[in-house]
């Protein structure tokens, strides 16, 4: 399976996070699969010349393209043109790359939530009119018409993530190569279900603090960051805390909040990231699913059962009051 990555308006981040990738490493698993980079800008050796004629060929169908990766948002400014942004050495708009590769492509991939949705590059007034494949932030219509389907009939797939998880992307090149990746593995953003019908809250380690309501008040706590610091784990997908990055990694494990960076238009929240919202003190994103009446019910009922040892701990910057000892009956 030949893929060709492009790297349009982005960090970045999501190549450096794929390089993450281990047991294998990335290049060892994809050649293992028989899938082939055909072209990817940091990672191959191919330049200049060489890189286009690459191109060229995979634009014109004189060689097959089976899978077409963009990462980074596309930009379409100034005034649809797409000149804000050349590939370097062709004098051609990324746009017009992404098009006529995207016309050819067997599956087209959007890797990270910049090249799903538009992410931060289409933060603020985005004056350079930066969009993903096909999405505009949660609508869809971006780079790519909102009807676009690639030669296996499906849509963009939105390995959604900022940076996105290196095996999510693994994991969808490995789906495709197989041959077992279908509509019905995307959800309603067309992200990867495997990963997408988590949340980052399963498996977080500050669960027990949450059952209770116990809740940091600042980054360097323990407690729950739901209440008062702007997590929104509960809410957001991704399988984060089940399989963190390089082993034992998460943002939540790292005690920083969930931002949901796997949705469209995370970027801007409208409040701080580290800010609950609230009205009448009642945060007002709640966990998914879950009416606010029993949210309220049940956040009060846990607040008056928090045992001594949690409430303490939530406020500290590591654990200060250890679990009872029980000693076994006779």
């Amino acid at each position: 399976m030949r893929v060709i990555w492009l790297q349009a308006a982005g960090c970045g981040g999501c190549t450096m996070s794929l390089l993450c990738a281990e047991d294998p490493n990335v290049l060892d698993l994809l050649a293992g699969a028989g899938i082939t980079l055909a072209w990817h800008p940091a990672l191959s050796v191919e330049t200049g010349a060489e890189a286009r004629a690459i191109l060229e060929r995979a634009a014109s169908g004189e060689e097959v393209l089976d899978v077409l990766c963009v990462e980074g948002s596309v930009t379409r400014g100034p005034k649809g043109t797409g000149r804000y942004h050349i590939l370097s050495g062709t004098g051609q708009p990324m746009l017009r790359w992404i098009t006529a590769l995207a016309a050819r492509a067997r599956h087209v991939v959007a890797v990270g939530s910049c090249a799903a949705y538009g992410g931060v590059t289409s933060a603020g007034g985005n004056p350079s009119d930066a969009v993903g494949l096909q999405y505009e932030g949660a609508h869809l219509g971006g780079a790519l018409p909102a009807s676009f389907r690639s030669g296996s009939g499906l849509p963009v797939i939105n390995v959604a993530g900022c940076p996105t998880h290196p095996d999510w992307v693994t994991e969808t090149l490995l789906m495709l190569a197989a041959g077992t990746l279908g509509a019905d593995s995307l959800d309603g953003y067309a992200r990867p279900r495997f990963y997408a019908d988590h949340l980052v809250h399963h498996a977080c380690p500050k669960n027990e603090f949450y059952e209770y309501k116990a809740s940091a008040r600042n980054l360097s706590e323990i407690g729950c960051m739901m209440e008062h610091l702007g997590c929104v784990g509960t809410q957001a997908v991704g399988d984060c805390n089940i399989r963190p990055w390089n082993g034992n990694g998460s943002c939540t494990r790292g005690g920083y909040p969930c931002i949901n960076c796997t949705a469209p238009e995370f970027e801007e929240p409208r409040h701080a990231f580290t800010e609950t919202p609230k009205i009448a003190g009642i945060p007002v994103g709640l966990p998914s699913d879950m009416p606010k009446a029993w949210f309220m019910a049940l956040a009060s009922l846990s607040k008056a059962a928090t045992p001594d040892r949690i409430g303490r701990n939530a406020t500290a910057d590591r654990i200060r009051v250890p679990p009872t000892l029980r000693k076994p009956k006779p």
